[in-house]
């Protein structure tokens, strides 16, 4: 999934990226790739070059672009989107202080990411059919 979101822009154009600021950004911890903006990605190479930063992470910032992420499937994409966004979204509202952001150690942001990991579960199993059964209620019209 990818996505030209404000929040993800800003974030992707801050040279240190994502901070651990959030308990949504540590589900990333170790797990971003991030890959610097060469202008419209229209060529081959750039494709290359872009699979290549990407290697095995889930989620990536496209430098001054926006966000990707992948899944094994299409719930676990759009999960993982949406915790890109919340985070992206925390650092740029917790940054509007001026103040530093308070992170945690590096240890326990590892133990963190880890235990968000949950062993490798398919993220979004729980919350895929809560999420249809509300676009159900607003509009049925995407079935078709």
């Amino acid at each position: 999934m990818h996505l030209h979101n404000t929040a993800g822009v800003a974030v992707s154009a801050q040279p240190e990226g994502l901070l651990p600021a959030s308990q949504h950004a540590l589900r990333f911890y170790g797990q971003l790739a991030y890959h610097d903006y060469e202008g419209l990605a229209f060529t081959p190479a750039e494709g290359e070059r872009l699979v290549a930063h990407l290697a095995d992470h889930p989620a990536m910032l496209l430098r001054n672009h926006g966000t990707l992420t992948l899944g094994r499937t299409v719930a676990e994409a759009y999960v993982l989107m949406a915790t890109l966004l919340k985070a992206c979204e925390i650092q740029i509202q917790a940054q509007t202080c001026g103040a530093p952001l308070v992170v945690p150690t590096n240890a326990v942001a590892a133990r963190t990411a880890e235990q968000l990991y949950d062993g490798g579960a398919i993220e979004g199993a729980l919350e895929w059919p809560a999420l249809l059964r509300k676009l159900d209620r607003l509009d049925r019209g995407y079935r078709t």
